[in-house]
């Protein structure tokens, strides 16, 4: 009896071609195999329609044989006859000249004879451009109704074929129609399929059963049917997914939490009463939002996006003001030390009298880094333990495990996506009972995209921003085609600056290859994930040391210019950021550490040497530095990326648009779901093996709506026992601990 937890073998045999099954392509169950699915589809009734054909293309087309020539020549070094034939392949656009080589005239005749004119077939291979005739290089071949075998093994022939042909992924040495011999024996032997969806699911969703996917995704007759078996198995996967994050919800629900009511709400009260400025109504309404969740007795799990700028630190303070006034603590989690404390410094600002403590009424705010020394952590620690300090600002350095709180009620995360799983866990935990938690984000990166699509965060979305934001212009500096522009570049800054403004210059390196820290060097790779070549001609990256040189004694001379990176000792990051912000340092070149938080009212200009190595959300967050104290920003995007390119894309992009939303997905299409469920994180790959989070948004909604009735009626799902496995295999993975933890 052969089953989908069989050993591959037992449908592969004493193929010659069995490793590049279990090696090249990593099967090692029958299941493996039959859910190896095709990428795409040929249709075989008609020519291929060839438009805007590239040099190194790909193509798989279907065409027929016009003619085939046996030609022969002299090589001159060798002095042998060598022999090729020559075919020309018609298709509904550009004819293909093929040349095929031969060992001998009579294998040449062969070929010939096989290429007849008039003979249709599938021909895979790259597109080629020479004496202005489009040319196919060395294709792999199926022809249609042929007879007999192949001389060389690079001709496949089929007598019946359906309408459909299908295109697998592959890996060296094996054909499309290597897989598709080996799927269709498989198909045949194999026992009945576990209908892993219930039926009255299935029924109610339109979701068709698992014999029928199966056939319909290997050998479908109609487009349609692809589309049906794809939605099979697209659902299926999305209701396990939605299944375990909705039980991990009422798991978490059933710890319990303390509900933060507010108490009197005098901290609060006062707070917003000392504001010079009204709330937004979206902060009004978002706050009110957060203010149901915190009086629960169940904790608070809300995902909080905004545009750079939008205030979303405001919200998140009046959150940490609102569990102070229930009698407890808040700790405020950044990742760098630079935004640390910029938000301590801006949140002891905002708090003014209130921060000093029992004197006004107010609480005592506490900054925790990892550079402070042991003497300087000694009285905020202290503080925490015993609870007279309501507010915590810090970096890593609060996870460490003798930092302690009398009663941590809040834990606020600034840009979650910087935090390991681990980290944020690790925190959340030295609450006594579950801490409510607030996630904050100025765009959307992919991972957490996904997640708040898949339900997992309750989200609320600051879209308006406040009185005073100003517009910002962002270009692209295309220096392969006008290595002369950065001339402009570097004008530009300075006549910023004669107006009295300041600038920032940001780099992706310190020194020579030195990155910033807690950066990865992430090499650029095409669409199939393959590392793309660096151009030859290409300068070194920027770097801060030497980029600060170059311009004070070049095109910026004169000004008054400073460097910040991580390597530097924190005094002296805070002391160049205060002077920065002081406006005694005219342009500041720095790395990344810039990124988030950084708010300097007079800086109007950046300019992002090589933004090409950045990514678009980081772009998007460097860019919202500028253009925050009324005055019009302007964002240079100098690059060396070529047309066409994928870098060159994100670059055209965020210049495109000032919507971190709409970048967000742009973000996500190009980096696909490799890390939705934390890949990055967790060293496991992504879950998702069928679902993509923006197209399949519609199936996700009817997945958890299936879901979340399945687990009101039975929340043991002991009626539906092949999709309880398939949860609890989930649950019981790496993946699904990085879910429960976030």
């Amino acid at each position: 009896m052969i089953t989908l937890d069989s050993p591959v073998a037992a449908v592969l045999g004493e193929s010659k071609k069995a490793k590049k099954f279990t090696d090249g392509l990593g099967m090692r169950t029958v299941g493996d195999l039959l859910h190896h699915f095709p990428r795409r589809y040929v249709q075989t009734g008609t020519l291929t329609k060839l438009d805007d054909l590239q040099p190194g293309q790909m193509l798989s087309v279907v065409g027929e044989v016009v003619s085939s020539q046996v030609k022969s020549h002299t090589d001159r070094r060798t002095g042998k006859v060598m022999h090729r034939v020559e075919t020309s392949l018609r298709t509904d656009g550009p004819r293909l000249q093929i040349t095929f080589f031969a060992r001998s005239h009579q294998s040449a005749q062969w070929r010939a004879t096989k290429l007849a004119p008039g003979q249709p077939g599938l021909f895979i291979g790259q597109a080629k451009l020479f004496n202005n005739q489009w040319q196919l290089a060395h294709p792999q071949m199926v022809l249609f109704g042929a007879q007999g075998g192949s001389e060389d093994g690079d001709i496949a022939t089929v007598d019946a074929m359906a309408d459909l042909y299908p295109i697998y992924p592959l890996t060296k040495g094996l054909e499309s129609w290597d897989v598709a011999r080996v799927v269709t024996f498989a198909r045949s032997v194999v026992d009945a399929l576990p209908e892993v969806v219930p039926d009255a699911v299935r029924e109610q969703y339109d979701v068709v059963d698992a014999a029928t996917a199966l056939e319909w995704v290997h050998v479908p007759e109609r487009l349609e049917q692809v589309k049906q078996a794809q939605r099979h198995y697209r659902f299926e996967e999305a209701l396990v997914t939605q299944l375990v994050l909705a039980r991990r919800r009422r798991a978490v629900r059933a710890l319990g939490a303390q509900a933060r009511d507010g108490g009197d709400g005098a901290l609060l009260t006062a707070f917003d009463a000392s504001l010079p400025f009204e709330l937004t109504d979206g902060q009004r309404e978002i706050g009110a939002q957060v203010e149901a969740d915190l009086a629960h007795p169940y904790p608070m799990n809300r995902l909080l996006q905004g545009e750079v700028g939008s205030g979303k630190t405001l919200v998140a303070l009046r959150a940490m003001l609102r569990v102070v006034d229930s009698g407890g603590q808040a700790a405020l989690l950044a990742p760098t030390e630079v935004l640390a404390q910029q938000h301590h410094r801006s949140i002891t600002a905002l708090l003014g009298d209130l921060a000093g403590g029992g004197v006004f009424g107010g609480t005592s705010v506490e900054l925790l880094t990892g550079s402070m020394s042991k003497t300087q952590r000694t009285g905020p620690m202290s503080r925490l333990g015993s609870g007279e300090a309501g507010i915590v600002i810090g970096t890593h350095a609060l996870l460490e495990e003798r930092v302690q709180f009398a009663d941590l009620g809040l834990v606020v995360v600034d840009e979650q996506h910087r935090f390991g799983v681990e980290q944020r866990a690790a925190l959340t935990d030295k609450a006594g009972s579950p801490p409510h938690v607030l996630v904050m984000t100025a765009t959307p990166i992919p991972r957490t995209v996904a997640m708040t699509v898949f339900g997992d965060l309750e989200t609320s979305v600051l879209r308006e921003l406040p009185a005073g934001r100003a517009p910002i212009q962002s270009n692209v500096v295309n220096l392969v085609d006008h290595p002369g522009w950065v001339n402009r570049v570097w004008e530009r800054v300075r006549e910023e600056v004669d107006k009295g403004h300041q600038a920032y210059v940001v780099c992706p390196r310190i020194a020579g290859d030195e990155l910033e820290q807690g950066e990865v060097d992430v090499p650029e790779v095409d669409e199939d994930g393959e590392p793309v070549r660096p151009q030859a001609d290409r300068p070194p990256l920027a770097a801060v040391e030497d980029v600060v040189t170059e311009l004070a004694e070049g095109p910026l001379e004169g000004l008054r210019l400073a460097v910040l990176h991580g390597r530097m000792a924190p005094d002296a990051k805070d002391a160049t950021m205060r002077a920065f912000a002081a406006g005694e340092i005219d342009v500041l070149v720095s790395t990344t550490v810039i990124e988030v938080g950084v708010d300097v009212h007079n800086a109007t200009a950046m300019v992002i040497l090589d933004a090409d190595r950045f990514g678009v959300s980081q772009l998007h967050q460097l860019r919202g530095r500028v253009g925050r104290g009324g005055l019009p920003g302007l964002c240079l995007l100098v690059s060396h990326a070529e047309q066409l390119s994928a870098a060159r894309d994100r670059l055209d992009a965020v210049a495109g648009t000032t919507d971190g939303f709409e970048l967000s997905r742009v973000d996500l299409e190009q980096r696909r779901e490799g890390d939705v469920l934390g890949r990055s994180q967790s060293g496991w790959r992504s879950t998702l093996q069928n679902l993509r989070v923006l197209r399949d948004e519609q199936t996700i909604v009817e997945a958890r709506e299936a879901a979340e009735s399945l687990l009101e009626a039975d929340e043991s799902l002991g009626g539906s026992p092949l999709l309880a496995d398939a949860v609890a295999d989930l649950e019981a993975s790496a993946n699904a601990d990085f879910i429960e933890k976030s």
